[in-house]
């Protein structure tokens, strides 16, 4: 896909809208890094409770839940980011339901951004990269995009939380990580050792922490690079017409 000419982005709210704890941070962390440090308030909203998420055998699903719960609030101070809410839908089972699209829409209307981040659902798989796509992310991804378009926008959809005070709020942009396809990079020269930093906060999640941070830098470099930066975040951005 061919980079498109887009306007600076410098968001006042930003919303990620993600599936388990750690995919903002591996997907997104430098830019929302890069958007806070300009002055934007960066909010974190996750969908499952992340339950499934460990190859030890022993692991209880309750202290799995603490432990990556603790390990993103830590990674979003290091991002500078405001606030996480978590969701407790089971890791694993997300489907695009209305009760998905509710929770994201009242967030939405809540927080007010004009930035959404989430993955791109449309991404099922990497032959090249040798991976498929988690269906969570998909779920999450899919779900996002219904609840900023038409669900947040439209007073008469979900007219109960209408009736509850969430007041409609139209997004202007959406970022979709999609690591395949990009048409718009942010600069995240000045915070990737931000987005390093978050990443090592799931510990977790990573058995050799250095190498996944030495593979998400050498990422970053080449999507950088495509731009005239040192480092770089590639997303599917869509402005939407007010």
């Amino acid at each position: 896909m061919n980079p498109q000419k887009f306007s600076a982005l410098t968001p006042k709210i930003v919303l990620g809208v993600a599936a388990h704890p750690d995919d903002l941070d591996f997907g997104a962390s430098g830019a929302m890094a890069a958007f806070a440090a300009q002055g934007a308030a960066v909010y974190y909203l996750l969908l499952t409770d992340g339950s499934k998420g460990s190859a030890d055998y022993h692991a209880s699903t309750v202290d799995l839940i603490k432990t990556r719960q603790a390990e993103q609030r830590a990674a979003i101070q290091a991002i500078g980011a405001k606030d996480v809410k978590f969701l407790d839908y089971p890791d694993g089972e997300l489907e695009v339901t209305m009760d998905v699209k509710r929770d994201i829409v009242r967030e939405i209307r809540t927080i007010r951004p004009d930035v959404v981040i989430t993955m791109d659902p449309s991404v099922l798989y990497s032959a090249e990269q040798g991976m498929i796509n988690h269906p969570d992310h998909r779920a999450a991804g899919q779900a996002t995009l219904d609840a900023v378009y038409p669900l947040a926008r439209d007073h008469l959809s979900m007219p109960e939380l209408f009736a509850e005070g969430y007041e409609p709020h139209k997004v202007a942009t959406l970022l979709l990580i999609n690591f395949n396809e990009q048409n718009f990079t942010v600069d995240i020269s000045q915070t990737i050792d931000l987005k390093l930093k978050a990443l090592e906060a799931h510990a977790s999640q990573m058995p050799d922490v250095a190498k996944t941070q030495a593979m998400v830098r050498d990422i970053a470099s080449g999507i950088g690079a495509k731009s005239g930066y040192q480092f770089g975040e590639g997303y599917i951005r869509i402005d939407i017409p007010a």
